[in-house]
């Protein structure tokens, strides 16, 4: 398949780095790559494209700045707290994103450096083989806008790091550091930025120098860990997107807009 097929994609930079591997790179360095509408739209249906690339073999998911991704927009998160159509697409969105990436027969590595929120550290955490920097932050951000972890948290983190820190970390809003993630079992390596890109390429090659429906057939095995979990991803999600239409992510975005801490109200709803 030629890198054509993926024009459609314009926020996403296409190439291949190395025969067999697909390098995909988020290209908003401006804005942190935060994940506008039509980008988070692009990151969601890329990978039913490269899961019918069959010169790909593996793929490496990267992003240009100093920062991995800083999650969606807020105009994005604006329009979801003021409209169903958006929260019922986002819904839809947010799903696709999780289980087209846990379904691409291709095996994925990221390669995340700076910050990693929201659906950035989503996509970031379902890749096979997530390697960090040390000094990476990553954070779900959920809570900290007012709604429950929906993105991916539930499918994986307590599969990756334990139901304990898991709540720790998703509850509090607590960040993870690189460092931190490898030794939690989050993500499978933390290294030295300078090494980030060199060492995340070098695995991508290793994969796609491998046998081909072995890796393939061997990620499909495993990802049904995480097909067990689909019941509680998709709850977690339809609660993320009940939150978005109470008054606690006004707030939050608020809040986050202009760099205080949030006010939510002190009262339980229920």
């Amino acid at each position: 398949m030629t890198l054509e097929a993926y024009s459609t994609f314009p926020s996403i930079l296409v190439d291949r780095p190395a025969p067999g591997v697909l390098r995909l790179t988020l290209n908003q360095p401006e804005t942190l790559n935060a994940l506008g509408a039509d980008a988070h739209r692009e990151l969601v249906d890329i990978w039913r494209v490269v899961d019918r690339d069959r010169d790909t073999l593996a793929v490496l998911l990267c992003a240009n700045g100093r920062s991995f991704s800083a999650g969606g927009s807020f105009e994005m998160v604006d329009a979801m707290t003021r409209s169903f159509e958006e929260r019922a697409n986002m819904w839809r969105e947010a799903r696709d994103l999780v289980y087209n990436i846990i379904n691409c027969s291709k095996p994925i590595v990221s390669a995340v450096q700076g910050a990693a929120v929201g659906a950035g550290l989503a996509a970031a955490l379902i890749c096979d083989i997530p390697i960090v920097t040390k000094t990476a932050k990553l954070v779900d951000g959920h809570v900290r806008l007012g709604v429950a972890a929906g993105d991916h948290a539930a499918i994986i983190w307590p599969l990756l790091c334990g139901m304990a820190k898991a709540k720790y970390h998703l509850l509090l809003n607590e960040p993870v550091t690189g460092e931190m993630a490898e030794r939690m079992g989050l993500v499978a390596l933390a290294v030295e930025e300078s090494e980030l890109q060199e060492k995340a390429l070098g695995i991508a090659i290793r994969l796609a120098e491998g046998a081909p429906a072995a890796i393939q057939w061997t990620k499909y095995s495993l990802n049904n860990w995480l097909r067990m979990m689909g019941p509680t991803f998709d709850a977690s999600l339809a609660l993320e997107m009940l939150g978005f239409s109470g008054p606690d992510p006004q707030e939050g975005l608020a809040s986050f807009r202009e760099k205080r801490p949030p006010n939510f109200p002190r009262k339980a709803p229920f």
